[in-house]
């Protein structure tokens, strides 16, 4: 038995009706309330008929009675306002601050036993997700209107982690997008190492020399630290001396060596492809900022992401080595995620900060309006019959498995709350 569990009794109506009190009091729940996620009471503007009385405030729960002292709630002000203490074991009295006494719900026996089996098999399931073997066989029509909640939480994350880009540039939002997209050009593996180098080289400086590609480069590549290649050729020796000039001209200091990965990722994905592609990102397209803002669609966003690395990396994938001829352009569904994972969370940061709703909308409607990303973790959802229509039901995907089935709170899940209802857990 778990807290949680009698939170979860108590949010969906799942006891008996005939309940009472300890004291014989009979309650009947007008409304559970609002469950507080937060510090304070469980539930917060309950309504509860006790005996013949009316109850409006706070309800708190524990599995035992004399939780409510271990965890010091006796002389919390907080708490004065409880008007009903919900356990599984009524083992203690529990009073309020000023020592009036608090009616007690015991819940042992007054919930349907297969619904906590249904729990325990859960909780104790050890698959991909607890409920990975019963999806197929449970309908779940509400999912399409979860999703946009779902999206929007995981929205929300990245927004935070934009506001703390925006803190450290003083505010500087075109500094912010430069370090943030830089950080999408890593995709998942070199991300930090990225966002590493976009910090040690401002947006600022590098627009400076937007009209040479070689200086750009020089810059790029000198700053993350992999100008140090044991073959010499005629470029690699260009970029140096371009990166020594520029160095000490303007004082910089390269990020650490070694943080770059190289190993299991595909050669189009390696991060020397990825910075020369960035690069150009910057010497052929106008400031970053002015263009997002425009709330460009999602068929003019492929197009600025149509970028390609320098010729040099025609027949190069590292500067040590020759390959074949191909031209280094930035994929379709490489620039694809560009949109989902970067622009689309700055214009939504940038409507939160801004209290402008016109952006956060915008950047809904470019997810719904884009294929999902198709990945491992999307592949395991499709097989277990949730499929993802679009970049925004891919995202909710994302969003459920890191938020609720990770940290396995099937409880507070919409899709876990449908499989205990229904009962199609079997034992």
């Amino acid at each position: 038995m778990t807290e949680e569990f009698i939170h979860f009794l108590w949010k969906f109506r799942m006891l008996a009706q005939d309940l009472h009190t300890t004291a014989g009091d009979g309650i009947t729940v007008i409304h559970p309330g609002e469950h507080n996620s937060d510090s304070g009471p469980d539930f917060f503007n309950a309504r509860v008929r006790i005996g013949g009385t009316l109850w409006a405030g706070n309800v708190e729960m524990h599995v035992m009675a004399s939780d409510w002292d271990r965890h010091g709630h006796s002389d919390d002000p907080a708490y004065a306002n409880t008007i009903l203490h919900v356990v599984h074991t009524a083992d203690a009295e529990i009073r309020r601050p000023d020592g009036s006494l608090i009616p007690t719900l015991a819940v042992d026996g007054r919930f349907p036993a297969d619904v906590m089996a249904r729990y325990a098999d859960l909780m104790a399931n050890r698959q991909w997700i607890p409920c990975s073997n019963l999806l197929g066989s449970a309908l779940f029509p509400d999912f399409g209107l979860w999703a946009p909640s779902l999206a929007v939480d995981r929205l929300l994350i990245k927004a935070e982690r934009i506001r703390e880009i925006l803190t450290v540039t003083g505010f500087d939002w075109e500094e912010t997008l430069y370090r943030w997209l830089a950080r999408g050009f890593g995709f998942r593996i070199n991300a930090f190492p990225f966002e590493m180098l976009a910090a040690s080289l401002s947006c600022r400086m590098l627009n400076r020399y937007r009209n040479s590609p070689l200086q750009v480069e020089s810059l790029l590549f000198g700053q993350a630290c992999l100008l140090e290649g044991t073959v010499e050729t005629e470029y690699l020796q260009r970029l140096r001396i371009e990166y020594g000039f520029l160095k000490a001209k303007h004082g910089l200091e390269p990020i650490p060596e070694g943080l770059w990965k190289f190993l299991r990722l595909r050669p189009s994905n390696f991060p020397t492809i990825r910075i020369s592609q960035f690069g150009d990102l910057i010497t052929r397209r106008d400031p970053l900022l002015p263009f997002v803002l425009e709330r460009p669609c999602a068929g003019e966003l492929a197009k600025w992401f149509d970028v390609r690395a320098g010729h040099f990396w025609d027949n190069h994938y590292t500067f040590e080595r020759i390959s074949p001829n191909s031209e280094k352009r930035l994929g379709d569904s490489s620039a694809a995620l560009l949109v989902i994972n970067a622009v689309v969370p700055f214009l939504f940061s940038y409507g939160l900060e801004k209290d402008e709703r016109e952006f956060r909308e915008h950047a809904i409607h470019l997810l719904e309006a884009l294929p999902g990303e198709d990945n491992l973790e999307i592949r395991r959802w499709r097989e277990t019959g949730l499929d993802a229509k679009n970049a925004l039901e891919a995202q909710a995907l994302l969003q459920l498995k890191s938020s609720f089935c990770d940290r396995k709170r099937c409880l507070l899940c919409r899709i876990g709350k449908g499989l205990l209802d229904r009962g199609t857990l079997a034992r």
